[in-house]
Protein backbone atom coordinates (compact mmCIF):
# COMPACT_ATOMS: atom_id res chain seq x y z
CA UNK A 1 0.00 0.00 0.00
CA UNK A 2 3.03 2.26 0.87
CA UNK A 3 4.22 1.60 -2.71
CA UNK A 4 1.05 2.65 -4.00
CA UNK A 5 1.49 5.84 -1.91
CA UNK A 6 4.01 6.87 -3.34
CA UNK A 7 3.89 5.95 -6.48
CA UNK A 8 0.69 8.25 -6.43
CA UNK A 9 2.51 10.86 -4.69
CA UNK A 10 5.08 10.75 -7.51
CA UNK A 11 2.80 10.89 -9.88
CA UNK A 12 1.07 14.14 -8.31
CA UNK A 13 4.17 16.07 -8.08
CA UNK A 14 5.16 15.20 -11.96
CA UNK A 15 1.97 16.57 -12.89
CA UNK A 16 2.15 19.35 -10.37
CA UNK A 17 5.30 19.92 -11.87
CA UNK A 18 4.19 20.43 -15.67
CA UNK A 19 1.21 22.62 -14.48
CA UNK A 20 4.11 24.66 -13.01
CA UNK A 21 6.08 25.06 -15.70
CA UNK A 22 3.03 25.46 -18.09
CA UNK A 23 1.95 28.39 -16.09
CA UNK A 24 4.90 29.70 -15.74
CA UNK A 25 6.76 31.59 -18.91
CA UNK A 26 6.09 29.39 -21.42
CA UNK A 27 8.52 31.39 -24.41
CA UNK A 28 11.33 30.54 -22.38
CA UNK A 29 11.01 26.70 -23.69
CA UNK A 30 11.10 28.40 -27.23
CA UNK A 31 13.57 30.63 -26.87
CA UNK A 32 16.47 30.01 -29.15
CA UNK A 33 19.31 31.36 -26.99
CA UNK A 34 19.17 32.78 -23.96
CA UNK A 35 22.02 34.60 -24.51
CA UNK A 36 21.18 38.60 -24.33
CA UNK A 37 19.86 40.82 -27.37
CA UNK A 38 21.32 43.79 -26.90
CA UNK A 39 19.43 46.92 -28.38
CA UNK A 40 20.92 50.29 -28.93
CA UNK A 41 19.87 53.34 -26.70
CA UNK A 42 20.64 57.25 -28.41
CA UNK A 43 19.91 60.09 -27.33
CA UNK A 44 16.52 61.34 -27.54
CA UNK A 45 13.18 60.33 -25.66
CA UNK A 46 11.94 58.98 -29.03
CA UNK A 47 14.41 56.61 -29.59
CA UNK A 48 14.58 55.70 -26.11
CA UNK A 49 10.49 54.69 -26.14
CA UNK A 50 10.56 53.06 -28.86
CA UNK A 51 13.43 50.46 -27.98
CA UNK A 52 12.21 50.34 -24.65
CA UNK A 53 8.74 49.02 -26.14
CA UNK A 54 10.86 46.79 -28.31
CA UNK A 55 12.49 45.43 -25.40
CA UNK A 56 10.06 45.11 -23.43
CA UNK A 57 7.76 42.65 -25.39
CA UNK A 58 10.66 40.55 -26.50
CA UNK A 59 11.15 40.15 -22.35
CA UNK A 60 7.34 39.13 -22.76
CA UNK A 61 8.56 36.52 -25.33
CA UNK A 62 11.08 34.81 -22.96
CA UNK A 63 14.26 36.69 -24.50
CA UNK A 64 16.97 38.15 -22.34
CA UNK A 65 17.23 41.91 -23.37
CA UNK A 66 20.30 44.02 -22.66
CA UNK A 67 19.97 48.02 -23.35
CA UNK A 68 23.52 49.33 -24.92
CA UNK A 69 24.01 53.07 -25.24
CA UNK A 70 25.39 53.64 -28.45
CA UNK A 71 26.68 56.78 -30.72
CA UNK A 72 23.84 56.89 -33.53
CA UNK A 73 26.06 56.41 -36.41
CA UNK A 74 29.25 54.70 -34.53
CA UNK A 75 26.96 51.85 -33.30
CA UNK A 76 27.41 50.34 -37.11
CA UNK A 77 30.44 48.77 -36.43
CA UNK A 78 29.15 47.17 -33.77
CA UNK A 79 26.17 45.77 -35.45
CA UNK A 80 28.94 44.61 -38.04
CA UNK A 81 30.41 42.67 -35.78
CA UNK A 82 27.45 41.41 -33.83
CA UNK A 83 28.92 42.94 -30.60
CA UNK A 84 25.19 45.44 -31.19
CA UNK A 85 22.55 43.23 -32.37
CA UNK A 86 19.10 45.79 -33.11
CA UNK A 87 18.43 49.36 -33.61
CA UNK A 88 15.54 50.37 -34.00
CA UNK A 89 15.31 54.02 -35.43
CA UNK A 90 17.49 54.86 -38.43
CA UNK A 91 16.33 57.81 -39.82
CA UNK A 92 16.19 58.28 -43.40
CA UNK A 93 17.14 62.27 -42.64
CA UNK A 94 20.28 61.55 -41.43
CA UNK A 95 20.91 57.80 -41.22
CA UNK A 96 20.68 56.48 -44.65
CA UNK A 97 24.21 56.99 -45.76
CA UNK A 98 25.30 54.85 -42.63
CA UNK A 99 22.59 52.19 -43.10
CA UNK A 100 23.37 51.46 -46.76
CA UNK A 101 27.09 51.40 -46.38
CA UNK A 102 26.37 48.69 -43.48
CA UNK A 103 23.83 46.68 -45.40
CA UNK A 104 26.17 46.36 -48.33
CA UNK A 105 28.78 44.84 -46.52
CA UNK A 106 26.10 41.93 -45.82
CA UNK A 107 26.69 42.25 -41.57
CA UNK A 108 23.97 44.04 -41.14
CA UNK A 109 20.20 43.77 -42.11
CA UNK A 110 17.75 46.20 -43.32
CA UNK A 111 13.95 44.95 -41.01
CA UNK A 112 11.56 47.15 -41.88
CA UNK A 113 9.98 50.36 -41.45
CA UNK A 114 9.01 51.43 -38.39
CA UNK A 115 6.14 53.13 -38.98
CA UNK A 116 6.61 56.45 -38.70
CA UNK A 117 7.91 58.91 -41.35
CA UNK A 118 10.77 61.23 -40.56
CA UNK A 119 11.32 65.38 -41.30
CA UNK A 120 14.83 66.40 -39.69
CA UNK A 121 14.79 69.89 -40.83
CA UNK A 122 16.30 73.81 -39.65
CA UNK A 123 13.02 75.30 -38.45
CA UNK A 124 11.95 78.75 -37.34
CA UNK A 125 9.51 80.07 -35.18
CA UNK A 126 6.63 81.48 -37.19
CA UNK A 127 7.34 85.46 -35.68
CA UNK A 128 10.82 85.22 -37.38
CA UNK A 129 8.78 85.64 -40.64
CA UNK A 130 8.32 89.47 -39.71
CA UNK A 131 12.24 89.68 -39.33
CA UNK A 132 12.97 87.90 -42.49
CA UNK A 133 10.60 88.25 -45.38
CA UNK A 134 11.28 85.95 -47.53
CA UNK A 135 11.40 82.49 -45.73
CA UNK A 136 10.65 79.94 -45.55
CA UNK A 137 13.03 80.01 -48.84
CA UNK A 138 16.78 79.18 -47.73
CA UNK A 139 17.81 82.22 -49.86
CA UNK A 140 15.97 84.60 -47.89
CA UNK A 141 18.45 83.74 -44.95
CA UNK A 142 21.25 85.73 -46.17
CA UNK A 143 19.28 88.94 -46.36
CA UNK A 144 18.43 88.81 -43.20
CA UNK A 145 21.27 86.69 -41.15
CA UNK A 146 21.63 89.38 -38.90
CA UNK A 147 17.87 88.97 -37.42
CA UNK A 148 19.48 85.68 -36.60
CA UNK A 149 22.82 86.44 -34.99
CA UNK A 150 23.85 85.97 -31.39
CA UNK A 151 26.70 88.49 -30.15
CA UNK A 152 29.13 85.29 -30.97
CA UNK A 153 28.08 85.23 -34.07
CA UNK A 154 27.53 88.64 -35.01
CA UNK A 155 27.13 89.56 -38.24
CA UNK A 156 26.68 86.19 -38.97
CA UNK A 157 23.33 84.47 -38.12
CA UNK A 158 23.28 81.06 -35.84
CA UNK A 159 21.85 77.87 -36.43
CA UNK A 160 21.49 75.47 -33.36
CA UNK A 161 22.39 72.00 -34.84
CA UNK A 162 21.47 68.80 -33.02
CA UNK A 163 24.21 66.99 -30.89
CA UNK A 164 27.69 66.08 -33.20
CA UNK A 165 26.73 62.57 -33.62
CA UNK A 166 23.70 63.11 -34.87
CA UNK A 167 25.65 63.63 -38.52
CA UNK A 168 22.78 65.59 -40.68
CA UNK A 169 25.44 67.54 -42.91
CA UNK A 170 24.27 70.77 -41.43
CA UNK A 171 27.84 72.40 -41.27
CA UNK A 172 28.54 70.96 -45.09
CA UNK A 173 25.35 72.66 -46.15
CA UNK A 174 26.54 75.98 -44.68
CA UNK A 175 29.62 76.03 -46.73
CA UNK A 176 28.34 74.42 -50.40
CA UNK A 177 25.41 76.77 -50.64
CA UNK A 178 27.73 80.28 -49.05
CA UNK A 179 25.25 80.89 -46.20
CA UNK A 180 26.18 83.41 -43.51
CA UNK A 181 25.68 81.61 -40.74
CA UNK A 182 27.64 79.61 -38.06
CA UNK A 183 26.73 76.08 -37.05
CA UNK A 184 26.67 75.49 -33.45
CA UNK A 185 25.93 72.28 -31.77
CA UNK A 186 23.68 71.30 -28.69
CA UNK A 187 25.06 69.20 -26.44
CA UNK A 188 22.08 67.26 -25.77
CA UNK A 189 18.40 66.69 -27.42
CA UNK A 190 17.28 67.93 -24.02
CA UNK A 191 19.62 71.39 -24.39
CA UNK A 192 17.80 71.98 -27.88
CA UNK A 193 14.46 72.07 -27.11
CA UNK A 194 14.94 73.95 -23.68
CA UNK A 195 16.73 76.07 -25.98
CA UNK A 196 13.62 76.57 -28.57
CA UNK A 197 11.41 76.73 -25.98
CA UNK A 198 13.03 79.92 -23.74
CA UNK A 199 13.20 81.41 -27.22
CA UNK A 200 9.84 81.20 -28.09
CA UNK A 201 8.66 82.48 -24.99
CA UNK A 202 10.29 85.42 -25.19
CA UNK A 203 9.93 85.70 -29.14
CA UNK A 204 13.64 85.79 -29.59
CA UNK A 205 15.75 85.16 -32.63
CA UNK A 206 16.11 81.19 -33.01
CA UNK A 207 16.71 78.79 -35.76
CA UNK A 208 17.50 75.04 -35.02
CA UNK A 209 17.00 71.60 -35.86
CA UNK A 210 13.64 70.35 -35.30
CA UNK A 211 12.54 66.89 -36.15
CA UNK A 212 9.17 65.10 -36.44
CA UNK A 213 7.67 62.45 -35.00
CA UNK A 214 8.26 65.16 -32.06
CA UNK A 215 5.61 67.65 -29.99
CA UNK A 216 7.99 70.51 -30.46
CA UNK A 217 6.45 70.93 -34.34
CA UNK A 218 2.87 70.56 -33.08
CA UNK A 219 3.38 72.91 -29.64
CA UNK A 220 4.93 75.89 -31.35
CA UNK A 221 3.74 77.65 -34.66
CA UNK A 222 6.65 77.34 -37.31
CA UNK A 223 7.84 76.24 -40.60
CA UNK A 224 11.03 74.45 -41.99
CA UNK A 225 13.33 76.11 -44.33
CA UNK A 226 12.72 75.10 -47.76
CA UNK A 227 16.42 74.26 -49.18
CA UNK A 228 16.89 72.74 -52.69
CA UNK A 229 14.90 69.51 -52.82
CA UNK A 230 16.98 66.84 -51.99
CA UNK A 231 18.53 64.23 -54.19
CA UNK A 232 21.08 61.10 -53.56
CA UNK A 233 22.96 62.92 -56.14
CA UNK A 234 23.63 66.26 -54.32
CA UNK A 235 25.23 64.02 -51.47
CA UNK A 236 28.06 62.78 -53.87
CA UNK A 237 28.10 64.73 -56.94
CA UNK A 238 29.14 68.28 -56.77
CA UNK A 239 27.97 68.82 -60.65
CA UNK A 240 24.49 67.90 -59.43
CA UNK A 241 23.05 71.26 -57.12
CA UNK A 242 23.13 74.66 -56.38
CA UNK A 243 27.03 75.13 -55.85
CA UNK A 244 28.76 73.50 -58.87
CA UNK A 245 31.49 72.88 -56.74
CA UNK A 246 29.84 71.27 -53.23
CA UNK A 247 28.18 68.19 -52.37
CA UNK A 248 25.19 68.91 -49.28
CA UNK A 249 24.02 71.70 -50.90
CA UNK A 250 20.35 70.09 -50.85
CA UNK A 251 17.69 69.76 -48.05
CA UNK A 252 17.99 67.07 -46.14
CA UNK A 253 15.74 63.55 -47.07
CA UNK A 254 12.63 62.92 -45.41
CA UNK A 255 10.87 59.46 -45.46
CA UNK A 256 10.75 56.03 -43.13
CA UNK A 257 12.38 55.66 -39.83
CA UNK A 258 14.02 51.97 -40.29
CA UNK A 259 15.06 48.99 -37.76
CA UNK A 260 18.58 47.25 -38.73
CA UNK A 261 19.95 44.65 -36.83
CA UNK A 262 23.32 42.11 -36.99
CA UNK A 263 22.63 39.61 -39.71
CA UNK A 264 23.16 36.86 -36.96
CA UNK A 265 20.05 38.09 -35.43
CA UNK A 266 17.59 35.45 -37.60
CA UNK A 267 20.04 32.45 -37.15
CA UNK A 268 20.47 32.90 -33.55
CA UNK A 269 16.99 34.70 -32.45
CA UNK A 270 14.73 33.85 -35.12
CA UNK A 271 11.24 34.67 -32.93
CA UNK A 272 12.99 38.01 -32.12
CA UNK A 273 13.99 39.19 -35.92
CA UNK A 274 10.40 38.16 -36.54
CA UNK A 275 8.96 40.19 -33.92
CA UNK A 276 11.17 43.26 -34.52
CA UNK A 277 10.11 42.83 -38.36
CA UNK A 278 6.46 43.67 -37.34
CA UNK A 279 6.67 46.19 -34.69
CA UNK A 280 5.08 49.16 -35.68
CA UNK A 281 3.87 52.55 -34.95
CA UNK A 282 2.91 56.05 -36.30
CA UNK A 283 3.83 59.46 -35.53
CA UNK A 284 0.65 60.67 -33.72
CA UNK A 285 1.45 58.01 -31.29
CA UNK A 286 5.11 58.25 -30.99
CA UNK A 287 4.38 62.12 -30.63
CA UNK A 288 2.21 61.94 -27.47
CA UNK A 289 4.78 59.00 -25.80
CA UNK A 290 6.91 61.45 -26.21
CA UNK A 291 5.63 64.22 -25.23
CA UNK A 292 4.11 62.42 -21.76
CA UNK A 293 8.12 62.67 -21.32
CA UNK A 294 8.86 65.39 -22.36
CA UNK A 295 5.93 68.12 -21.44
CA UNK A 296 4.74 66.29 -18.73
CA UNK A 297 7.13 64.62 -16.68
CA UNK A 298 6.66 61.32 -16.97
CA UNK A 299 9.53 58.43 -16.75
CA UNK A 300 10.58 56.35 -20.05
CA UNK A 301 9.81 53.75 -18.58
CA UNK A 302 6.29 54.57 -16.81
CA UNK A 303 4.99 55.60 -20.63
CA UNK A 304 6.45 52.60 -22.16
CA UNK A 305 4.78 50.67 -19.35
CA UNK A 306 1.67 52.20 -19.91
CA UNK A 307 1.65 51.94 -23.66
CA UNK A 308 2.54 47.89 -23.30
CA UNK A 309 -0.81 47.03 -20.62
CA UNK A 310 -2.73 49.23 -23.11
CA UNK A 311 -1.63 47.21 -26.42
CA UNK A 312 -1.50 43.43 -25.00
CA UNK A 313 -3.47 42.18 -28.27
CA UNK A 314 -1.46 43.83 -30.68
CA UNK A 315 1.92 43.29 -29.33
CA UNK A 316 1.27 39.46 -28.82
CA UNK A 317 0.90 39.18 -32.72
CA UNK A 318 4.41 40.63 -32.73
CA UNK A 319 5.87 37.94 -30.79
CA UNK A 320 3.17 35.12 -31.78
Amino acid sequence: MNNWRNKLAAIAGAVAMTALVAGGPAALAEVESKDPIKLTLHDWTGQLVTTKIMGEVLKKAGYNIEYVQADYIAQFAGLKTGDLHVAMEIWETTGRDAMDEATKTGKVVNLGETGMQAIEEWWYPEYMKEKCPGLPDWKALNKCAEAFSTPETAPKGRYLGGPVTWGGYDDERVEALGMDFEVVHAGTDAALFAELESAYQRKAPVLLWVYAPHWAPVKFKGEWVEFPKYAAECYSDPAWGENKDAKYDCGKPRGPIWKVAWEGLGKKWGGAKAAVEKFHVDNDEMGAMVSAVDLDGKKVDDVVADWINKNEERWKKWIN
